[in-house]
């Protein structure tokens, strides 16, 4: 894969840094790709072909033409196109609109909570009184106190 990136390089005629720009990632992405270090992601191999026009059969496997041959609309009718000779990732103009309506957003998917304000009262209780006291021995035996009144 570093091989083809290379490739295109040369065939553009830029640097690696404005390669990396040209696509949308960092160039320190791009040189560990050109090291060997990592393979690209298909995010970025889809930046490849898109901003570039390489076929992405080329890129990937190295198979076939390294550029997507322009296709006329009428090669398409005529059946002069296979359907495997489509690239099958296609840019779509800019400015495409057909079948395409957007539709505003009555309310947010997630509705914001209220703020829940909490009071907390005291409630002061009587004080208690001990009115008995049992102590139990070991020999099943036990004596009863009661404090004095």
């Amino acid at each position: 894969m570093k091989n083809r990136i290379n490739q295109i390089l040369q065939k553009e005629g830029i640097t690696a840094t404005l390669f990396a720009e040209k696509i949308g990632i960092s160039p320190a992405s791009l040189s560990h790709i050109l090291n060997g270090r990592n393979e690209p992601s298909l995010a970025v191999v889809t930046k490849i072909h898109e901003s570039c026009g390489v076929n992405l059969e080329w890129l990937i496997y190295g198979e076939g033409e390294m550029m997507v041959r322009p296709k006329n609309d009428d090669e398409v009718e005529n059946g002069a196109l296979q359907g495997d000779e489509i690239p099958f990732f296609s840019p779509i103009p800019q400015g495409y609109s057909e079948n395409r309506k957007e539709i505003e957003s009555k309310a947010p998917y997630f509705t914001p909570k209220s703020v829940v304000n909490e009071e907390i009262r005291y409630i002061e209780k009587p004080e208690r009184k001990i009115t008995e006291i049992r102590i139990f021995f070991d020999n099943g035996t036990y004596e009863t106190f009661h404090p004095n009144k």
